[in-house]
């Protein structure tokens, strides 16, 4: 008969039970991974999978000490690691919302805000061109293997966040109450040399207003407003990559 003590349990099941939670968690709040349309066992099989290959890494650097499940430390370790992946998949979504916010800037110079949907995805309203950058965010994301980022992250997460130890420690560190701002800099850096563009363009139909007077200004603005505003988002999308790029890995380099 096979018999075996709590201690031991606990050795047996410690290593695998908080990677897992954190692994998971963030798995819950990433951007492409966390939406609705995955399904949760999708997710759970991931993050069992990850956890389970990174036993190696893990163990050798003792970032998954035994820690008895009915103590007053299994729940601050739950805790701990709930929100650590909660905060490192909140991380990436933010770089999300500000490609998104870039659309509003420049879709609201265009004139394109009137064309505002519900999405099913994200359960909000958004406009056109939010949209449209927040899909080629996720298409970016998942052909410079964002995927593969956030699993590095997480992992390596362990080394400077160890289960454990300090669980609100990580706060004062990766301090996410300031990633409001990110959203707003980014996103004025992205949109910033359409809405340039834009500007000049009405300031341009706002002096032929002024020297035609009897042409109708409000009849040609918008067609030329819309123009040039698709003209230059086919122009400048190409290069979204490298501030993208730049803001996630400088986002996820806060959990390393």
């Amino acid at each position: 008969m096979l018999t075996f003590t709590e201690a031991q349990f606990a050795a047996w099941i410690s290593p695998l039970i908080w990677p897992f939670i954190r692994v998971l968690a963030l798995f819950t709040s990433s951007p492409v991974l966390g939406i609705r349309s995955v399904p949760v066992r999708v997710k759970v099989a991931l993050a069992l999978l990850i956890t389970v290959a990174a036993q190696g890494s893990l163990t050798q650097n003792g970032a998954a000490p035994v820690i008895a499940l009915d103590s007053p430390a299994a729940l601050e370790a739950l805790l701990q690691n709930l929100l650590i992946g909660l905060a490192l998949g909140f991380s990436a979504r933010v770089v999300f919302a500000a490609i998104e916010f870039a659309g509003e800037l420049i879709g609201l110079q265009m004139g394109l805000n009137f064309a505002a949907f519900f999405d099913p995805i994200s359960a909000t309203q958004s406009t056109a061109v939010s949209r449209f950058f927040g899909t080629m965010a996720a298409l970016l994301f998942v052909v410079m293997n964002g995927h593969l980022l956030l699993t590095a992250a997480v992992v390596q997460s362990f080394q400077s966040f160890p289960v454990g130890e300090s669980p609100m420690a990580f706060l004062a560190v990766v301090q996410p109450q300031v990633w409001g701002a990110e959203v707003f800099r980014l996103g004025l850096w992205i949109a910033l040399p359409l809405i340039t563009m834009l500007l000049f363009v009405n300031l341009v139909l706002g002096v032929i207003s002024r020297v035609a007077s009897q042409m109708n200004i409000f009849a040609i603005g918008f067609p030329v407003t819309l123009g040039v505003g698709l003209l230059g988002i086919t122009l400048t999308l190409p290069m979204m990559e490298a501030p993208f790029t730049m803001a996630l890995e400088r986002m996820l380099a806060q959990f390393q």
